[in-house]
């Protein structure tokens, strides 16, 4: 089992601090608490945290804990969760578009229940193990085959592993800024091919980071990955989802564990014998109610899958999909405010484009008008 998750709390509310103390200690997540701004903007300066947790009515200056999670260099990847006022207080909702303008990964409402956080912090334990996964380093020598235009190839070691990249044992070699590269994992024949870019040089090691890698090949890395740092009985990080909508570019899951805006997600669907898996990123998130995902491979063969999954739940009397729903990243490079595809006439994608911001009661109704057009699942 993965351990050693840590959380920063800064919060003075003895309420909010008993609510969380309780669903992190059932989740295995250490809290640090802070009660005042200093010491909490202090240790993220010092100390490497996977979420962090700021009660933004607790302090006037909270919110700039919040700003500085993302510009502390050992706290930039981390989960920031903030914690407003009621939502149906005069400026709850407010409070809620406001700190996810400035880096929240999730809201919290006042008063806080007992099943609303842990269903909350399902989604942010599962996106803390994820990034912690996604950065973490296995030591390993592993024989390499780097490509040399030219030159035909040369055989490096790796002294580390991971999901983007590797650390090559150069001794006096020279390597040019991209180059082609191809190993295998242990136990495993399949040969794994990409693209590897020089990130940094010295030491007679080189810093390569992986591009142009097949999503089976970062599949099955990844996989690797996660049974070096938990063994075999590696637990998934997935959350419980429904499938109610779908079409070609996008669909809606129903959950009360909903990721954030931005998200990268790993679906898996299936009815009967098909399967589907897509690639999606999460464009709406409604607080204990769902999120709305568009796809985002566009190649004609995918646009088929998708029809075909479609039909498929179309001519399936009482058809109910299975879903596996796992995060991948949270992009922060897609931080500018979102437009549909050119060309697009998805009904279910415009619908996330123009009511994304729209309350989630509004929102479910505006989902039952499309459905007779829309598949429901």
């Amino acid at each position: 089992m993965d351990t050693g998750l840590q959380s920063l709390l800064l919060c003075t509310d003895d309420k909010v601090v008993r609510v969380l103390r309780r669903v992190l200690s059932e989740m295995e997540i250490g809290i640090e608490l802070c009660t005042d701004v200093d010491a909490a903007m202090q240790k993220l300066t010092r100390q490497r945290f996977e979420a962090v947790i700021v009660d933004c009515t607790s302090h006037g200056s909270a919110i700039s804990v919040l700003k500085g999670v993302r510009s502390a260099p050992a706290n930039r990847r981390a989960i920031a969760v903030a914690i407003v006022e009621a939502e149906n207080s005069s400026g709850g909702h407010a409070a809620g578009k406001h700190v996810f303008s400035v880096g929240a990964h999730f809201v919290l409402f006042k008063p806080l229940s007992l099943e609303r956080t842990r269903s909350s912090f399902r989604a942010v334990r599962a996106l803390m193990k994820r990034e912690r996964r996604r950065h973490a380093r296995i030591p390993i020598e592993l024989a390499v085959e780097v490509g040399l235009e030219g030159k035909g190839s040369w055989r490096a070691n790796t002294s580390d592993l991971g999901e983007n990249g590797m650390a090559l044992k150069i001794q006096s070699m020279k390597l040019p800024a991209s180059f082609p590269l191809q190993f295998s994992l242990p136990g495993s024949s399949r040969v794994i091919s990409c693209t590897g870019e020089v990130a940094w040089q010295g030491n007679q090691l080189a810093g390569v980071r992986f591009s142009n890698i097949s999503a089976e090949a970062s599949d099955q890395l990844k996989q690797w990955i996660e049974r070096q740092l938990l063994g075999e009985d590696a637990e998934e990080v997935t959350v419980c989802c429904k499938l109610t909508d779908l079409s070609l570019n996008a669909c809606y899951l129903q959950t009360e564990s909903p990721f954030p805006v931005r998200t990268r997600l790993r679906l898996m669907m299936k009815v009967g014998e098909l399967g589907l898996q897509i690639e999606g990123i999460v464009r709406v998130m409604q607080s204990g109610a769902g999120m709305g995902v568009e796809f985002t491979q566009h190649t004609g063969m995918q646009k088929i899958k998708v029809e075909e999954f479609i039909q498929t739940l179309v001519n399936t009397e009482g058809a109910v999909p299975d879903l596996q729903v796992r995060p991948d990243s949270i992009d922060n490079s897609a931080d500018s405010e979102w437009e549909i595809p050119p060309g697009s006439s998805d009904p279910l994608l415009s619908l996330f484009a123009t009511k994304a911001d729209v309350d989630s009661e509004s929102f479910q109704i505006e989902l039952k008008k499309q459905r007779g057009a829309e598949v429901e699942a």
